[in-house]
């Protein structure tokens, strides 16, 4: 993106986020883990996709291979796509976007966004449904974002 050769200015803010990498990494997986043990156990939602969670086929697998489970999760809202678009709507803190962000949470709504032209059936296939939200999980404290995330709901 930078090119072969980064300027001195770009080399040094690459630097400085490699310095604190993995300390936001852990408040973002440690979040995320939370968040996703917080879900599973919430009516409105009918399915928790997080590989630090017992419940996943490949929970086993992540976590021989992995020291934490990533800052990553989604999750599907049980009233579907009127719900999930009415869940991002009222949420205050976490902002819907489609990036994957970066220090800031972000929620994403594939049916209606990066999926939308991609027909229902290969939605489905992809895993797609109408109620499925894409989490990014970022740096604000994880009570704030479990409280905008259960009012929301």
């Amino acid at each position: 993106m930078h090119g072969a050769t980064a300027s001195p200015f770009d080399a040094n803010n690459g630097l400085r986020g490699i310095r604190t990498l993995g300390v936001r990494l852990a408040q973002q997986c440690t979040s995320a883990q939370a968040i996703a043990e917080s879900l599973s156990s919430n009516s409105k939602i009918s399915a928790v996709n997080y590989p630090g969670l017992s419940s996943h086929p490949q929970h086993a697998l992540a976590k021989r291979q992995m020291r934490r489970f990533g800052s990553v999760l989604s999750f599907e809202i049980a009233s579907g796509f009127e719900g999930a678009k009415s869940f991002l709507s009222k949420l205050s803190l976490i902002r819907p976007a489609v990036s994957l962000g970066g220090p800031e949470t972000l929620a994403c709504h594939p049916a209606s966004s990066t999926h939308v032209s991609i027909s229902q059936a290969d939605q489905q296939t992809a895993g797609i449904t109408p109620g499925l939200i894409r989490l990014s999980v970022g740096l604000e404290d994880t009570r704030d974002l479990l409280a905008d995330i259960t009012s929301a709901l």
